[in-house]
């Protein structure tokens, strides 16, 4: 089973590692039971032997007094509030890299999508004709690159499968969607930023950031269907050899095939690895419970089962019974739950459903514009919350106080 161990602190974009998760900065202190004032139950017998009384000496008053400055002084009046798992701002995650600006999977779009604000990078793996591992979303290379003006078609298409390595080298990625060549003031830093990358790249290329600007930036490749044995295995050996290989690392791996996610699971436990994986699928309500629905093998998932090797969940946004009651079963078993995909370029649209998604709890969101994310976590972490929750009342108890025991002062 998956031994989850503390995120790391939010890199506030980007710091050193240390200073990572504190969403907005700013410390959240709340108050404990240890912390209560014992004077609060104190009674102090009447001299007519009657109903107990208030001590109404000055050092009452100063004991009061006293109690207020250091909650004051030692609690922020306002301070950031997640229902995440652990309580800390929800990770961004850049999806495919900055997809919504730049062509996707290409180093210049990951690059970007860390400029602009991410906490993990996220890429989607898959075999060539020669076992090469490789960024590409799609089983066949027509929708994001230009194959059909360098190949014939083979074996009635061109799937990722039928070319070599070699062959996609040759490849330039093309925008999709809303994505362009260019992003007003940026300049990759590589010399052919939009050419398809190998997985071994893109790791390299995230380890040796993190290594130079002293930041953590994860890493959270999917292995895309169909699973195999030796795609899970390639990916594990990969990160094991860039060194991602611990729950401490703000990293994770993931695939819809929930049979993958263990295997991808049990191919860590032998090399004595750690990174949480997530099962990916849709939040469903089922009986007294919740489950995740398995597209590939057609099968529902019991979040209690998923705990038993996961450490997380990725649901879609559309899940029907994708709730607060959803994320909250899920923390109950010890799941993070991380929602894809965010993708409305709008951003007051945009800014609406982070809101939406970030008051439910999530613990990740998978987007395609980072620096919309990066804005909705930063307004929710500036949300004033109160803190300590009963400093108002402290307050106006102590003028309650005094008024009283100056009158009771004057009729003595």
């Amino acid at each position: 089973m998956w031994t989850r161990a503390a995120k790391p602190a939010h890199s506030g974009r980007h710091a050193a590692p240390a200073d990572r998760r504190a969403g907005a900065g700013a410390a959240v202190m709340l108050p404990s039971k240890d912390c209560h004032p014992s004077w609060l139950t104190q009674r102090q017998a009447s001299p007519e032997g009657g109903r107990a009384m208030p001590e109404r000496t000055p050092t009452m008053l100063a004991k009061l007094i006293a109690v207020a400055v250091a909650a004051a002084s030692t609690t922020p009046l306002f301070a950031a509030s997640f229902a995440t798992l652990d309580g800390t701002a929800p990770l961004v995650i850049a999806h495919r890299g900055a997809s919504g600006y730049l062509p996707e999977h290409t180093l210049g779009a990951y690059e970007l999508a860390i400029q602009l604000g991410a906490d993990i990078v996220e890429p989607d793996v898959l075999l060539t004709a020669d076992g090469e591992a490789i960024m590409m979303h799609d089983t066949t290379l027509t929708r994001t690159t230009d194959i059909e003006a360098r190949f014939a078609p083979r074996n009635g298409g061109y799937a990722v499968a039928d070319f070599t390595l070699a062959e996609i080298k040759t490849l330039t990625v093309d925008p999709t969607g809303t994505a362009a060549t260019s992003y007003p003031g940026f300049t990759p830093s590589m010399a052919d930023p939009y050419k398809v990358p190998t997985f071994a790249e893109f790791l390299a290329y995230v380890r040796d950031y993190n290594n130079t600007n002293r930041t953590r930036i994860g890493v959270y490749p999917e292995s895309k269907i169909p699973a195999t044995t030796s795609q899970n295995t390639k990916i594990v050996d990969l990160m094991q050899a860039y060194g991602f290989t611990a729950a401490d690392q703000n990293s994770y791996l993931q695939t819809f095939d929930h049979l993958a996610a263990r295997q991808l699971a049990d191919l860590q436990a032998a090399r004595g690895m750690t990174v949480p994986v997530a099962a990916l699928g849709a939040a469903v309500a089922m009986g007294s419970g919740f489950g995740v629905f398995d597209f590939v093998n057609g099968t529902l998932s019991p979040l209690a089962d998923l705990a038993t090797f996961a450490g997380g969940v990725g649901v879609a946004l559309a899940s029907s019974d994708l709730n607060a009651d959803f994320v909250s079963a899920a923390h109950a078993v010890g799941l993070e739950v991380h929602g894809w995909t965010f993708n409305i370029a709008d951003p007051i649209a945009a800014a609406d459903q982070y809101g939406s998604f970030i008051g439910m709890g999530l613990d990740g969101l998978f987007t395609n514009y980072t620096d919309l994310a990066v804005a909705a976590v930063a307004r929710a972490a500036s949300t004033p919350v109160p803190l300590p929750a009963g400093l108002p009342l402290l307050l106006g108890g102590l003028g309650v106080m005094a008024t009283l025991t100056a009158r009771r002062t004057r009729r003595a």
